[in-house]
């Protein structure tokens, strides 16, 4: 049986009246969510044969537009990770055909192209996993949707500015 966040809350303010309870209703359930989405999609990667850092470096380069190709610091931008991981990244994709990289403009500039199979690969993963993420938000109406993506949008730029000046 599940504890609703509602009685988390009840629970914490009868043992320990003062305490700040007001986040729990959201944040629980936004961190419920958050591994229900996350186990699901790595169930959906494994049945596609391919892990989520490769599915983003792929999809970041695929999203680019042809020729489908970027310098490692702008895929690391795009990422949001750091120069070394995309490294790490792109040396697997390479390994495993689904990418190509040459020489860029500058001394120590590299371009990453997807492959004919990284781009087949990419294609079918990502008609998957965002099948599968239309499926589980299903229940939505669209006014339900846009208030949503509203509200998310709102609550995580709040977030991101209290955890950059803290």
């Amino acid at each position: 049986m599940t504890i609703s966040p509602r009685q988390i809350a009840r629970a914490w303010e009868r043992e320990r009246p003062g305490t700040p309870t007001g986040s729990i209703e959201i944040v629980t359930p936004i961190l419920r969510l958050a591994k229900l989405f996350a186990d699901d999609r790595a169930r959906v990667l494994r049945r596609a044969g391919i892990d989520s850092a490769t599915l983003d470096l792929l999809s970041t380069l695929r999203r680019s537009g042809p020729p489908y190709r970027l310098g490692t610091r702008e895929l690391a931008a795009r990422t949001l990770v750091t120069a070394g991981a995309i490294s790490q990244r792109v040396a697997r994709a390479e390994e495993r055909g689904l990418v190509v990289r040459t020489p860029g403009d500058g001394r120590r500039a590299v371009e990453v192209s997807l492959t004919a199979e990284g781009h087949t690969l990419v294609e079918s993963s990502v008609d998957q996993v965002l099948g599968r993420e239309a499926a589980l938000v299903a229940d939505l109406r669209p006014a339900e949707r846009e208030a949503l993506v509203t509200l998310l949008d709102t609550l995580t730029q709040g977030v991101r500015r209290r955890v950059t000046s803290s």
